[in-house]
């Protein structure tokens, strides 16, 4: 009898009951209830609710809409999807790094596919994803016009989706506040205007990105706004007219921006005091090579957004047209995705809309290493 006693000894009895819940909800395959799970294993339900919250914790289990329990399907470990935008794209390459390392850092799988900046290879990046049964997609990709079908997709599968800086249906929006991003570019405008050009301001240029939608647009809509809100300066400078502001869409790239940017800058060779905004630091990289090329840099003024590497090389440089960059945070992407998706598949309830911190970047700041 005592042989059997110190036997017992190396047994844990309420882990295993906790995995008596797992295996049930493992070889059922569907949703069950607490109350179910308590009547087919015989545990008591205190035991019951205590073990299968803590697998939820754990991502062995998720929680559906319904309040019922069922086992996320994984080989060995959770494995997530990740749709990137572009390797072409710096930003896009920061988000994938950040990722990268905090899906490691977690023990995650992550299955990454390029959406190549294009629409119809996202849609078949996402049906990859719904093949393979991963158990959260990421999905970063611009096209507006595809995203419905990128979420019904993905919907229909039921696997829990979060969308970067593109909203999608069916998906929790996670990245920045655009308007708000854009306000603190047309800041920066609004501060280099009344510093170096007494106020005084011909026009203003906003490089829109208009594919990714009205949400992605509010960079440019903040910026104008900050703009029209402070200009002009001295009572005796004229209000710009509606006129004076203008769109174009520079699609977030450097080459098609810099022929926009050469466009424009050959039609009006007598404004001396132009504002640009730019929605990506790309496209505002693209608007100093055309104005570096026809020796109009000292005639405009840009700002950015995303703070890539080039455009902080851009920004130390003696004299730049670039007078700031709103830095998103990248580095910060990886960890606060990973815990969003875990949150998700846990069940728990999460903001539709998860704002990332942003950060206004300057010459003066990188110089006095802020």
């Amino acid at each position: 009898m005592a042989k059997k006693s110190v036997k017992n000894l190396y047994l844990i009895p309420v882990l295993s009951k906790s995995l008596d819940i797992l295996e049930l909800l493992q070889a059922e395959a569907r949703p069950m209830t607490m109350e179910e799970v308590h009547r087919r294993t015989g545990t008591s339900k205190a035991t019951v609710y205590r073990a299968l919250n803590t697998l939820v914790h754990r991502g062995y289990l998720a929680k559906t809409s319904d309040g019922a329990y069922r086992h996320v399907a994984r080989p060995t470990k959770l494995c997530f999807g990740f749709g990137a935008q572009s390797e072409e794209l710096p930003f896009s390459n920061e988000v994938k790094k950040s990722l990268v390392a905090a899906a490691a850092s977690a023990g995650v799988n992550l299955v990454i596919l390029d959406n190549r900046y294009d629409g119809t290879t996202a849609i078949h990046n996402a049906e990859t994803f719904v093949k393979k049964r991963v158990d959260v997609v990421i999905e970063f990709q611009v096209e507006q016009d595809v995203a419905a079908i990128i979420g019904d997709r993905i919907a229909a599968a039921n696997i829990p989706f979060i969308a970067i800086d593109i909203p999608h249906p069916n998906a929790t929006f996670f990245g920045v506040d655009n308007y708000r991003v854009g306000m603190a570019a047309g800041d920066l405008l609004v501060a280099h205007a009344k510093s170096a050009w007494g106020g005084k301001v011909d026009s203003v240029l906003g490089l829109d990105l208009p594919e990714a939608g009205q949400l992605v647009q509010g960079r440019i809509s903040g910026a104008f706004e900050a703009i029209r809100a402070q200009l002009p300066q001295l009572p005796q400078l004229p209000q710009l007219p509606q006129e004076a502001y203008s769109r174009m869409d520079g699609r977030g790239l450097r080459e098609r921006s810099d022929k926009l940017v050469t466009t424009y800058l050959e039609k009006n060779p007598k404004s001396r005091h132009i504002l640009i905004a730019a929605a990506t630091d790309s496209s505002a990289l693209g608007a100093i090579d055309a104005a570096r090329r026809l020796k109009r840099d000292r005639h405009i003024a840009i700002a950015g957004q995303d703070c890539i590497p080039d455009a902080v090389a851009e920004m130390k440089r003696r004299v730049s047209p670039m007078v700031g960059s709103v830095s998103h945070e990248p580095a910060t992407y990886g960890m606060a995705l990973i815990n969003l998706a875990m949150s998700l598949l846990r069940g728990q309830t999460v903001a539709p809309y998860n704002y990332v911190n942003h950060r206004v970047v300057t010459r003066e700041s990188l110089l006095a290493g802020r």
